[in-house]
């Protein structure tokens, strides 16, 4: 008899126990406005759903609330609101939560900046966005684990969320859990990323298809799939070749050309001539380059730059993108956009090997804080208690694992490439379409590069011709220069209207 009361006990303080712990867990809050955009004339009514979502893992336990607005066409009950595409979205970072793109192109608002310059202090514009793809799709703004109100539940913790594997598998299960709570599994659906955003992508639509969730479409802007474009490692002439022309764009742009072409694009051609057939075969032959051969090497990259053939000499034909802000304009004092090399800045040490900060970063960036929050609490009704974290950078503890399967090789991080996923995602579903936005002014994410990446994925003929490539005269965020974000929203509503009948 005692050994029964006992049992009785224990299974009620486990019940309460239980109880009480899921009590402690946080619950989903979601803010519902109606909202309106105004796109070529023709008024268009939202309703916004702007708050957290619980996400769960595979036994069920909650393991996140992810923060997003959702934008749907009229009442989110309506029959037809289900054959409506719908977009996920997101920025990049790692670490960013996704306000730029929100209010920089996709949602009903936009912030108004000042291109290419620094915009003053508030009161800041926001207007209506005409450029909004609200107008041929659904919109899902999504916030990654550690940004703006997403954050880990019951025994989770941020770093379990830190990392490529780990953010393509939380993702992953939002974009699934969301589709199917709001009745959206049969609608077309879209994934689009900016920067890293674009390297998630091609994680994302290998995992969704895996788990059998099929892509109309996926929409990379500013893209990367290998690291190694981007971050100079020691011995690899990679990021070095893919980097030039951009630098020569910049000396375009800002008139540092001798007998300078007149259009662009034909001056990117030759650059890409340049860099295959004279520049790439230089770096190749490291130290067993003749002197004389090297010196002429250096004298055309100076002249294609607008730079100096003793500086290119000291560096061994080797500039690092830091070094490049740095140098370009330091006779001016002056340091040129990462972001966007059409965007300078003051150099406050001229004798500085690099560039200490990002131009473009530092003259937008207060507007798009400000008049995204401004919208966030004012207008879409989000509870202020709630803090929206615009990155995850001020997180303790915050650091990003870069580890991926596939990238492994003897036991040691070979790669940081998710090229192989969306490679399988695209032989695999022979469908499934990519669009590519590219700015040729910018330095983070550069367009020789991406084309690099794609040229060595080894895909069919059939299947690469699935990738349709697009190139604006603009930066990293290319929708901050007005011709551009109108031809931004025309290629994206293109590709949607297209992929999605």
């Amino acid at each position: 008899m005692r050994t029964l009361i006992t049992s009785i006990t224990l299974l009620f303080i486990g019940l309460v126990y239980a109880q009480t712990e899921q009590d402690t867990v946080p619950k989903a809050q979601v803010s519902t406005t109606m909202q309106s955009v105004v796109i070529n004339g023709k008024t268009i009514y939202l309703t916004a759903q702007a708050g957290t979502f619980q996400i769960r893992d595979e036994n069920n336990k909650p393991l996140a609330l992810m923060g997003h607005t959702f934008y749907t066409k009229g009442d989110k009950r309506e029959l037809n609101t289900r054959k409506r595409p719908i977009v996920f979205a997101y920025n990049g970072g790692p670490g960013s939560s996704s306000y730029w793109l929100h209010m920089g192109i996709l949602g009903p608002k936009r912030i108004v900046v000042k291109d290419p310059d620094y915009t003053p202090a508030a009161p800041y514009q926001l207007v209506n966005n005409n450029y909004s793809i609200l107008d041929v799709a659904d919109l899902v703004m999504i916030d990654p684990v550690g940004t703006g109100l997403s954050v880990p539940l019951g025994k989770a913790e941020f770093k379990d969320f830190w990392g490529v594997d780990q953010d393509i598998k939380s993702l992953s299960l939002f974009i699934k859990q969301f589709l199917i709570e709001n009745d959206r599994m049969n609608s077309p659906k879209y994934l689009l990323g900016e920067s890293y955003g674009t390297f998630r992508n091609a994680g994302l639509m290998s995992k969704l298809l895996g788990d059998g969730i099929a892509m109309n479409g996926v929409i990379m802007v500013s893209a990367v799939f290998d690291l190694r474009t981007l971050i100079f490692p020691p011995n690899d002439d990679l990021p070095y070749i893919v980097h030039f022309p951009t630098y020569a764009a910049t000396a375009w742009y800002h008139d540092r050309v001798t007998n300078k072409p007149e259009n662009v694009y034909d001056y990117l051609n030759e650059l890409r001539t340049f860099t295959e057939e004279v520049y790439a075969p230089a770096l190749f032959k490291g130290d067993q380059i003749d002197i004389e051969d090297k010196r002429a090497v250096a004298a055309q990259l100076a002249a294609y730059t607008g730079t100096d053939t003793n500086y290119w000499m000291k560096a061994d034909l080797r500039v690092t993108n830091s070094e490049f802000f740095a140098e370009f304009m330091r006779d001016e004092g002056e340091l040129v956009g990462r972001l966007d090399s059409r965007f300078t800045g003051i150099n406050q040490d001229l004798l500085a090997q690099e560039g200490n900060s990002d131009p473009q970063s530092d003259a937008i960036s207060p507007a798009y804080t400000a008049g995204f929050l401004d919208y966030l609490y004012r207008d879409l009704k989000v509870d202020k208690s709630l803090n929206y974290a615009t990155s995850a950078y001020d997180r303790k503890g915050f650091k990003w694992d870069w580890s991926h399967v596939g990238n492994e090789g003897w036991g040691a991080q070979a790669a940081i490439n998710t090229g192989i996923d969306m490679a399988e995602a695209m032989s695999k579903d022979p469908n499934m379409k990519v669009l590519i936005l590219n700015g040729i002014y910018d330095i983070a994410t550069v367009f020789y590069g991406v084309e690099h990446s794609i040229n060595h994925l080894g895909l069919t003929k059939e299947i690469k011709e699935n990738i349709i490539m697009k190139y604006y005269e603009a930066g990293h965020m290319m929708y901050t220069h007005p011709p551009s974000m109108e031809r931004f929203k025309k290629d994206i509503a293109n590709f949607i209207l297209e992929t999605s009948r």
